[in-house]
């Protein structure tokens, strides 16, 4: 007995290792400790490798025994030396001692040798610590590495080196079983596998001290897609790299070197260049849609970078920080010709199968054809095509439009070409800016497809109303005492800083969708901020500059300090706001507008006249909305949409002030006579059931979620009762009303256009074609906030110019400049895109005939 321990005689099971006939053991769970006979030294680590340094008297490996025969130390140092006979490499040696001392195998069993030899260096040096190469041979296939058992032959090309270790330990349904592998052997599979309490990621190779510690892979613990996507690989006939040379991942670093330089060239290739996506392909088995090359392709696309990014310098020396030992640098160092080339042709494969999926839900809810119109830099005109339905918005071309703009014969041919590609039998309207050769191609188009609506973008009306209104004196002038104090802040860097200092870290600007949109937006951030600028123009900070003696610094003061300019603002917010409300419904990604539209129209008109409640003065607002609405008045499909909202319908307790005519007008085009023309009779006669709430319309649940579900999905639901109305009332609610703003910086319109050479323009549309689709993508996700960036940055300030660009600039009215000072705006400023659905404010009470009159 010793150290509370008792030891037993380690000779008592033979072993190779003279060391064992010097010592005693005493095992503890899994683990054995060594006490060395001579001075009573007790090993808690390190394997008999220690020991024998130990004994032998080696400097540096740990405590020397001072009390070992001579003879003993002289054999034991001639055994560390290589003098033993039938002696094992010493890494293999060491190896097997190690798993012996650990209890992860018997002492008496015989590992066998892999011919990849366990080795501290060399291709195999990813490996050498696994046991179970030690039971298997390797096989090269193919320039692709297949393990075979070396007990029944069964041969593994893929599923990797942690299948076959399931395969030696006998675990029935992940892996075909070994019948001949000795017990023992299958014994200390099943320990190395239950020291794991998480399957490691594929290709990473737990270190012995790992496997005894049960730590799972870094890779793997960060979730199953690790770096290149989802390894996992069940099929042994699948030969995706899991056993490659250089397979795997350890620690973070991406082990490519063999890889990269295969077969001379590396992929065949006469030319010598490097197929970046056989590379990727090998590297753990990914396919190239979820690798490194197609992930920093799609970053590029998205932000619109130059082809010529890669090449930089500065490139190369930045993707080489994400190399530890240099492999990881060679993957990342793609070139132009890669972005242009193979990675584009992936990246329009992956859109034109995400488009195929919206086609799938065109055929069930409808769509409708979006036409944007935009005015290059040059001055063309370009027309870009979108589709819209409930699953989002997809980009399908960009047009030149500059010579047939204002030719309403050829503007339809163009429209008629695109529904014809669509699929006329899916498009419900087709929606466009506001203007008279519009209306007269929409006109045609109608004409020659009986089954769709033309109709002007409801989000240009609205943005119509807010410029007229803008337009009258009392409001443009109180814009321009509000510009005045704006231009002045953001012109002096130290006037800035000052004031984000009291706002703290906030703008006073606020960038909407348009630039009459942004009149008012900038108005309601600024009155948010009244008091913090008060309390600035009285600090001692604002009086001791000299900025505050300057003629804008007394003008700005003067308008913060003016009382009047305050009351004016809060009139002219209230005035205003509702429409900006309307505006955001209409642009909404979230959900169709078509049921709430008319709705947030009407709002805006209650909230003026309850603001000015003078029939004289809230009628000349009025008449604004009444007239620009004109054109929307006419489309009996968003009378149709906010009579078949049950939140309106029900809530106004069915009267909802809609002309039946509306909806027999939307039967009549929307739902088609062949092949059966009983199916308008059917459908218009179930109107009848959705006024009474019949069936399941009227459930508990039905009532109950009315104001909750989305009206699309509440009719998918309880419209069952009523299937050819339910249909209908689907595919008009997921209907858009306006054309989404979309943020097309960077992208090559303007050199799609003016191209010459067929082939560049037709990568140039496959490339518009995946920008633009990757940004449709992105403004469909809400938490991605927009309008975040600092104000005066020249990407942000098209719109919101008129607050902070001087008339005339004169550098010597402004003192010293100095961007670099500013406090940089707080990332958790208020947005123009409100938290709140702008749709639950809507209410559902809409029985007043006087507002409805000119909507409807």
């Amino acid at each position: 007995m010793a150290d509370g321990l008792e030891f037993t005689p380690a000779s008592s099971t033979p072993k190779k290792d003279p060391a064992w006939n010097h010592c005693q053991t005493y095992q503890d769970g899994l683990r054995k400790h060594l006490k060395c006979i001579y001075c009573g030294k007790v090993f808690k680590g390190g394997g008999i490798y220690r020991f024998k340094e130990h004994l032998s008297g080696r400097k540096g490996g740990g405590p020397i025994c001072d009390k070992v025969p001579g003879d003993v130390k002289a054999t034991i140092q001639n055994y560390l030396d290589g003098g033993g006979s039938g002696r094992m490499s010493r890494s293999q040696m060491d190896y097997q001692e190690d798993l012996s001392s650990a209890g992860l195998v018997d002492n008496h069993v015989q590992l066998l040798v892999n011919p990849l030899e366990y080795s501290d260096s060399g291709p195999n040096k990813r490996r050498k610590k696994d046991v179970a190469w030690l039971h298997c041979e390797a096989l090269k296939v193919n320039d692709r590495v297949q393990i075979k058992c070396k007990y029944c032959g069964k041969i593994f090309k893929g599923g990797g080196i942690y299948r076959f270790k399931e395969h030696l330990a006998g675990r029935k349904g992940s892996a075909p079983v070994c019948l001949k592998v000795s017990e023992d052997i299958r014994k200390a599979m099943q320990l190395l596998l239950d020291e794991l309490p998480v399957r490691p990621s594929r290709g990473h190779n737990l270190t012995l001290e790992e496997m005894k510690a049960g730590i799972v892979s870094p890779i793997s613990a960060a979730g199953p897609m690790g770096i290149f996507g989802n390894h996992h690989v069940d099929d042994d006939d699948n030969d995706g790299g899991g056993n490659s040379e250089s397979e795997g991942v350890d620690g973070l670093e991406i082990n490519l070197n063999s890889l990269l330089h295969q077969g001379g060239t590396g992929n065949g290739k006469e030319d010598g260049t490097r197929d970046n996506r056989s590379l990727v392909a090998g590297a753990g088995g990914a396919n190239v849609e979820n690798s490194v090359h197609v992930k920093l392709g799609r970053f590029l696309y998205d932000v619109g970078a130059s082809f010529d990014a890669l090449d930089s310098a500065f490139f190369s020396s930045f993707s080489g920080m994400f190399s530890h030992r240099g492999g990881a640098a060679e993957v990342l160092g793609l070139s132009s010709r890669d972005l242009r080339g193979w990675i584009l042709k992936n990246l329009v494969k992956e859109v034109n199968e995400e488009i195929n999926r919206h086609k799938s839900t065109w055929e069930r809810t409808g769509c409708s054809i979006l036409v944007e119109q935009r005015t290059t830099e040059s001055g063309r005109i370009v027309l870009n095509f979108l589709v819209q339905c409930a699953r989002g918005t997809v980009f399908l071309k960009s047009v030149d439009a500059s010579n047939i703009d204002y030719s309403a014969d050829d503007l339809y041919g163009v429209l008629k070409e695109v529904v014809e590609i669509v699929g006329p039998e899916h498009v419900l309207q087709v929606i466009t800016h506001v203007g008279e050769h519009y209306a007269v191609a929409g006109k045609n188009l109608m004409d020659n497809f009986p089954s769709l609506y033309w109709a002007p973008c409801a989000a240009n009306c609205i943005d119509l109303m807010l410029e007229d209104f803008g337009k009258f004196e009392i409001i443009s002038g109180v814009i321009e005492r509000a510009r005045s104090i704006t231009k002045f802040f953001y012109n002096q860097s130290a006037v800035l800083k000052l004031m984000r200092t009291f706002t703290y870290g906030n703008d006073i600007l606020q960038q909407g969708p348009t630039r009459s949109a942004t009149n008012f937006t900038s108005l309601k951030r600024l009155a948010d901020f009244k008091l913090n600028l008060q309390t600035m123009v009285t600090s001692p900070e604002w009086m001791e500059s000299p900025y505050s003696k300057l003629l804008g610094g007394m003008a700005a003061m003067e308008v913060i300090n003016d009382r009047s300019f305050w009351s004016d603002c809060i009139v002219i917010i209230r005035l205003t706001s509702p429409l900006l409300r309307a505006l955001n419904v209409v642009s909404s990604q979230k959900r169709g507008a078509m049921g709430y539209v008319l709705a947030a129209i009407y709002r805006a008109k209650e909230a003026i006249r309850r603001e000015l409640t003078k029939s004289e003065e809230y009628m000349v607002y009025w008449n604004i909305i009444d007239e620009r609405w004109q054109l929307q008045k006419h489309l009996p499909i968003q009378a149709a949409g906010f009579f078949l909202n049950p939140k309106f319908f029900y809530g106004s307790g069915g009267e909802l002030q809609i002309p039946t005519s509306k909806m027999l007008d939307c039967i009549e085009r929307l739902v088609p006579e062949l092949p059966d023309p009983e199916v308008q009779d059917k459908t218009a006669g179930e109107l009848n059931l959705y006024k009474s709430a019949a069936g399941d319309l009227g459930r508990k649940m039905a009532v109950r979620t009315r104001e909750t579900m989305l009206p699309a999905e509440w009719w998918s639901t309880y419209g069952g009762g009523c299937p050819n109305l339910a249909r209908l009332a689907v595919r008009i609610l997921s209907q858009p009303c306006g054309i989404p703003v979309c943020n097309w910086n960077h992208i090559p319109f303007e050199k799609l256009h003016s191209s010459r050479n067929c082939l560049e323009r037709q990568r140039l549309a496959d490339t518009i074609l995946v920008q633009c689709n990757f940004r449709l993508k992105q403004m469909s996700n809400e938490s991605r906030k927009h309008n975040s960036g600092d104000v005066i940055t020249f990407e942000n300030n098209s719109l919101i110019e008129d607050w902070i660009a001087e008339n005339e600039m004169n550098l010597e009215d402004y003192g010293e400049m100095d961007w670099m000072a500013l406090v940089p705006s707080n990332t958790n400023s208020m947005q123009l895109a409100s938290s709140v659905d702008e749709t639950e404010d809507l209410g559902t009470a809409f029985g007043d005939p006087e507002i409805l009159n000119g909507l409807v």
